[in-house]
């Protein structure tokens, strides 16, 4: 997966589609479909509302390009938060159908719960996507080959104080994945499971 891409080529993109070069949306979507793909589909675990997400999306992108503003941040950030935004408004509105043929307050507050919990997986998957190479090749070893930090270490080829470093850094960003909310939910749902 691509990383942040410079603030210039961010700048160069938006005003490529303020003019209404199509090349520059093909280039975008290129750039960015599988991580809009994957954050629909982690908030809706539906991969037709997946899809049309991402159509959503890149055609809110090439209808206003002047919605992004380079100060904020990156246009991948940009593109993850609208994305982000769409599924969860997606998630909701297909659970207040649900809610008007049951129980309104207990379905309401499942419904909240499924939404936290998506977004939460959601923040740590792109977190994890977009984390510098060298931790997240720490946490993916320690995660998901169950390595130890000493292992990690030989694996990467480096001590292990760094070893530990890159996993504690790599933790610690993930950790703001999912601030605690009074449900009790604490730690970021979805890391330590194999994606699909």
């Amino acid at each position: 997966m691509a990383k942040d891409a410079p603030p210039r080529w961010d700048r160069r993109m938006q005003q490529r589609l303020a003019r209404g070069e199509a090349a520059a949306l093909g280039e975008l979507y290129d750039r960015f479909a599988s991580l809009v793909y994957s954050l629909a589909h982690r908030v809706l675990d539906d991969d037709a509302a997946a899809d049309q997400i991402t159509r959503e999306v890149f055609g809110q992108v090439w209808e206003d390009p002047h919605a992004y503003d380079p100060k904020q941040g990156s246009l991948r950030s940009w593109v993850a938060g609208l994305t982000h935004r769409q599924a969860v408004h997606r998630l909701r509105q297909s659970g207040s159908a649900e809610l008007a043929d049951g129980d309104g307050g207990r379905a309401s507050e499942e419904l909240e719960q499924k939404v936290r919990r998506a977004s939460a997986a959601a923040r740590a998957d792109y977190i994890v996507t977009s984390m510098p190479a060298p931790l997240r090749a720490a946490l993916e070893l320690a995660y998901f080959q169950r390595r130890d930090y000493r292992q990690t270490a030989a694996d990467l080829g480096v001590t292990e104080d760094e070893a530990r470093r890159r996993l504690r850094l790599g933790l610690q960003l993930l950790s703001t994945a999912n601030p605690p909310h009074q449900d009790g939910l604490s730690s970021p749902p979805g890391f330590g499971e194999r994606r699909r």
